[in-house]
């Protein structure tokens, strides 16, 4: 059975590169009926962040990737934390030792950080120079003996070539001469990245490492352990890079990259998974928007891409509206609610639906409700740029305004109908008619010059409201 998994480490937010490694992952294993594992990497103690794993996985339920097994799901291979797996590292840390493909490496921090100070003046290849490689027995029995703190190394061999297929990237090959012995665990007794997720991945069956390209150079001394091991080595698909537009990696510096930005902006989960799996790999189709069974169904590994993948926010942006166009207004409604201003709480549920129901259309994010739907939640402003002062200081102004109050008065009810009627009325009263007619009446009643059909907004408002404002307006106006 096909099995897959997600491994991030717990240093903070999730990344959106991360979270398409995830969904790679899951449509992977979901499109062949195969089990998603989620696992998390927390052998560096130093750089966890308290509360990590719980927002981690509270942001894979809000997109909606839900694991197989892992933390809090379960299943028959855990613990799925790195760090309750101790004792299970240690067993084949000594069994590298034993047989001969590890040492134990006795060189400080300051002996290291002079090596590569001379090999950058040297400009000579950096690296670890092997020096522990060959003590003898007697030397490492007396640097334990003095309690010398040390690391363990896995021997990388000194010549040949260490090769594997990559599913995406064809047959990959890397020089032993240009590897280093990597240390497979640290001075504090935890391992490194490199041998706790080799020996988990063989563990807990996993059958295809699906992750970043930045992950392909350390391949092979994972391959190395596998074969040090005598196990089979998983399939290999590296992804590419997320690339900002001027093609430089995908950074904080540029825009954000936490998923949970994006969430707090009013980006559908939905909106975001559709962007990121075509962020890469491509259906081979010209279908761009995608439900999360259609992609299951579409996805294969085949179809991703080589070169990094530019992060088009404007396409995002595009795609997300799409999804909120698409959406019933009651689930809109309960969706939009923690984007609206506490001053929503004046207007009943069936009010907001209609306010919904015209904002709608203009929505690229649910963020976006509190900015469209402004003249329903706040006072409007109708003299804060020189185009709407001029509007103001026009004759009409004051003349549309004042007959649409008298006819507002004059009709116990406003519907739309009604609100369109009277407007109708003022153009051969007054002589005022187009764009300064309409515009003069949005401007009193909603404090901006374009936006949904006013009739529609009148209706919505009420008769009071739009009396209120209509007086508001004439005074500020006079």
């Amino acid at each position: 059975m096909v099995r897959t998994r997600f491994a991030p480490s717990p240093t903070g937010y999730l990344h959106v590169g991360g979270l398409r490694t995830a969904l790679y992952n899951f449509l992977y294993a979901k499109s062949h009926k195969g089990a998603f594992v989620l696992r998390i990497e927390d052998t560096d103690q130093q750089r966890q962040v308290a509360g990590a794993i719980e927002n981690l996985l509270n942001t894979l339920q809000w997109a909606g990737i839900q694991p197989d097994e892992g933390p809090e799901y379960g299943g028959n291979y855990g613990p799925y934390i790195q760090s309750q797996r101790l004792a299970i590292y240690q067993d084949y840390i000594n069994q590298l030792l034993a047989n001969g493909h590890a040492y134990r490496c006795f060189c400080s921090s300051e002996r290291l950080d002079s090596l590569r100070t001379q090999q950058r003046s040297a400009k000579t290849q950096s690296g670890y120079d092997q020096r522990c490689r060959n003590l003898s027995a007697a030397e490492i029995k007396r640097q334990l003996a003095a309690g010398t703190p040390y690391v363990i190394r896995m021997k990388i061999p000194l010549a040949g070539t260490i090769e594997f297929e990559d599913l995406i990237r064809g047959r990959v090959s890397f020089a032993c001469e240009l590897l280093e012995d990597q240390i497979v665990q640290k001075s504090d007794g935890f391992p490194t990245y490199h041998l706790a997720n080799v020996v988990d991945d063989h563990l807990m069956q996993i059958t295809h490492v699906i992750r970043g390209e930045e992950w392909l150079s350390s391949t092979p001394k994972h391959k190395l352990l596998y074969d040090y091991f005598g196990w089979t080595a998983p399939q290999f698909a590296h992804v590419p890079l997320l690339l900002n537009p001027d093609r430089s990696k995908l950074s904080k510096r540029q825009g954000d990259v936490a998923v949970e930005e994006y969430r707090r902006k009013g980006y559908l989960p939905e909106a975001l998974l559709n962007f990121l799996a075509l962020l890469g790999w491509n259906p081979g189709t010209d279908q761009e928007v995608f439900t999360l069974a259609e992609l299951i169904r579409a996805f294969t590994l085949e179809r991703i891409n080589k070169a990094g993948a530019i992060f088009n926010l404007e396409k995002l942006q595009w795609l997300n509206g799409r999804y909120i166009r698409d959406l019933d207004p009651a689930t809109l409604l309960s969706k939009a609610r923690a984007f609206l201003p506490a001053t929503y709480r004046q207007w009943s549920n069936a009010e907001l639906l209609k306010i919904l129901q015209i904002t709608q259309p203009y929505l690229t994010t649910l963020a976006d409700i509190a900015v469209k739907g402004r003249p329903f939640f706040f006072e409007p402003i109708i003299a804060d740029t020189a185009e709407k002062l001029e509007l103001i200081r026009t004759s009409e102004f004051a003349k549309v305004l004042s007959i649409l109050k008298k006819g507002i008065e004059d009709n116990p009810q406003l519907e739309k109908s009604t609100f369109t009627m009277l407007v109708k009325k003022i153009q051969p009263e007054t002589g005022v008619k187009g764009q300064i007619l309409w515009s003069s009446i949005r401007l009193a009643l909603t404090g901006e010059i374009h936006g949904p059909d006013i009739g529609q907004v009148a209706e919505i408002l009420g008769r009071e409201r739009c009396l209120q404002r209509l007086e508001k307006a004439l005074a500020e106006s006079a």
